[in-house]
């Protein structure tokens, strides 16, 4: 491709708006425009990167024994209905009507519309299992699009669906397309972990995330120093593993801690560590309250904490509902000498805390020498607290490290959450009916060429890894109104095609530096620049990665060329 001929509109200044360096890199770099928050265009560049991509999520799912077909992104308010997501997916489902008023959604996710399909098709085990794919526009209503493509209102996707009779066979397929994205994402060259996820608005049981370590991630993950363990801070768990302290237990008596009421106050007034602390919350469950203990150095965690109650709706009681609970406002409230009517679920590390101090349910007051059993029923404990940087690895090997992370894939065992609500049935080897068993794999396609750029850049523009990159080489006339320089990057540009070798010519009457600027800005892995010696037969090549530059003769170009990007793909 002669660059000349090539619509890249590069930009000299990093765009106000732009946060982030891929934001930043891909909109002056020409790979993409904004048309308007969170929706993006893809330019020839951004369109070149963004179909390598795909096409190693394609080839690897077909490997996996995926099946690629496409489904329609209008999709009918029915089938939503069917599912029972149409009210509670949210806000960021873009809801329209059609000319006969008819309700539609613009499809977010397409676990509807696929089991739609499968539920009509398929009618016998000996169908089973099947696993589909497709490759995607998404259309999400985010209140906040943030971070050019990591967040966006539109945005492509790659989207499978796994049918099962069996729990076994979904167990297997999951495992399979598990492994399926470490290839994916290994091809990428992305620094990744997978990790323990919660489901969120999707459903279901048992899912991975695939996160991309990056410091402008969204997600907190939990890691160990030592193993492969990896979960979302808000799935990790935290094994029973604490010790009683010695000691005898000492009669608990009322503290007057005057305005003392957030653990912080409460242990710098009565100069205790704040792990000697019950931390003590009231939460309403399902309309029902709930107290709820951690030991004042640990944080309730709110997804734990609805899995155990087994909860659809949890949130932490207003002052209002406190006081009506308990007695007293938060921060004085406590597990002891409270009605019996009152549930309390406490995490593990609470039964250990001994001649603690708590809340005495009333104000300016709390009780020290606290002992759970004997001055506090509690009715289960539970691991309902958020894991810590310092704390043992769940698997037992290493302690737990904290990453910030870039969500780029997802797995789900859905179970039957959408097959039995939407009667997806087949006939057993009895000849019953039986409901088919579910998983779904996403993978955001543009998110994950966003992570690429996020991991590959420098202060004057991309490096894209070989894989991905929009050409194998860039060859740059340094100063094209010189016949001699013109002629040799002419010739070497035909010699590289026939070759093989995907080329961007920089044919522009140019000054260098503007050329230089904009190849860097690109970030093409090979730059072959014919300049001042290009009437002696000697050009010049360069590795943007690395920043090595080297002369050689013309005559050996194609065989350095073959050489350095055999290197540049690990071969």
């Amino acid at each position: 491709m002669k660059q000349s001929q090539l619509f890249m509109p590069t930009l000299r200044e990093v765009p106000s708006d732009a946060d982030i360096k891929s934001h930043q890199m891909l909109l002056r770099a020409g790979f993409i425009r904004q048309n308007a928050a969170g929706i993006y265009s893809f330019l020839p560049l951004g369109k070149k990167v963004l179909q390598k991509v795909e096409a190693i999520v394609r080839e690897e799912m077909n490997n996996a024994g995926s099946q690629e077909m496409m489904m329609p992104a209008l999709q009918l308010a029915d089938l939503w209905e069917e599912s029972g997501r149409w009210q509670s997916y949210g806000p960021e489902l873009m809801r329209l009507k059609d000319r006969h008023d008819r309700d539609f959604a613009l499809g977010a996710t397409h676990e509807e519309v696929i089991t739609s399909i499968i539920r009509d098709e398929i009618k016998s085990y000996k169908k089973l299992p099947l696993n589909v794919y497709q490759i995607q526009t998404k259309f999400r209503d985010e209140k906040r699009p943030r971070f050019g493509l990591l967040r966006g209102r539109e945005f492509i996707m790659k989207d499978a669906y796994s049918f099962h009779h069996t729990q076994e066979s979904l167990d297997h397929t999951y495992e399979t397309m598990k492994s399926a994205y470490s290839a994916i994402f290994s091809r990428l060259g992305l620094n990744f972990r997978s990790v323990l996820a919660d489901s969120g608005s999707i459903g279901g049981k048992d899912n991975h995330e695939f996160m991309v370590l990056s410091e402008i991630g969204e997600d907190w993950i939990a890691y160990s120093s030592e193993s492969d363990f990896a979960a979302n801070i808000e799935m990790a768990p935290v094994h029973d593993t604490y010790t009683m302290p010695e000691g005898e237990e000492l009669s608990f008596e009322p503290v007057d801690t005057g305005d003392a009421r957030t653990i912080a106050e409460v242990a710098a007034k009565l100069e205790c560590s704040e792990d000697t602390i019950i931390k003590s919350l009231l939460f309403i469950a399902d309309g029902v309250p709930v107290l709820v203990l951690v030991r004042g150095d640990h944080e309730v965690n709110e997804i734990k904490l609805k899995n155990v109650l087994g909860a659809d709706d949890l949130a932490l009681a207003s002052e209002q509902e406190t006081l009506k609970v308990m007695g007293t406002a938060p921060g004085t409230i406590g597990p002891v000498n409270i009605s019996s009517e009152i549930r309390v679920i406490a995490d593990h590390a609470v039964k250990y805390v001994k001649n603690g101090i708590c809340g005495a349910n009333e104000e300016s007051t709390h009780l020290k020498n606290v002992n759970m059993g004997r001055d506090a029923s509690v009715e289960r404990y539970e691991d309902i607290r958020f894991i810590k940087e310092g704390d043992p690895s769940p698997d037992g090997k290493g302690i737990i490290q904290f990453a910030k992370g870039i969500e780029v894939g997802h797995v789900f065992k859905l179970g039957k959450v959408y097959s039995e609500p939407m009667k997806a049935e087949f006939l057993d080897e009895n000849g019953k009916n039986q409901t088919m068993i579910m998983g779904c794999y996403g993978i955001g396609v543009s998110r994950t060429l966003a992570a690429v750029a996020e991991e590959n850049n420098d202060e004057k523009g991309l490096i894209w890894p070989l894989a991905l990159a929009p050409f194998d080489v860039h060859v740059i006339a340094v100063n094209s109104k010189n016949t001699e320089q013109a002629e040799a990057a002419d010739a070497l540009y035909s010699q590289l095609k026939e070759a093989g070798y995907d080329c961007l010519y920089d044919d522009r009457p140019e000054r260098a530096g503007v050329k230089f600027a904009d190849a860097d800005l690109i970030g093409v892995p090979l730059r072959v620049m014919a300049g001042k010696k290009a009437g002696e037969g000697i050009v010049e090549l360069k590795v943007r990665k690395t920043g090595e530059s080297y002369e050689l003769p013309i005559s050996e170009v194609l065989q350095a060329v073959k050489k350095e990007l055999q290197l540049l793909a690990g071969k």
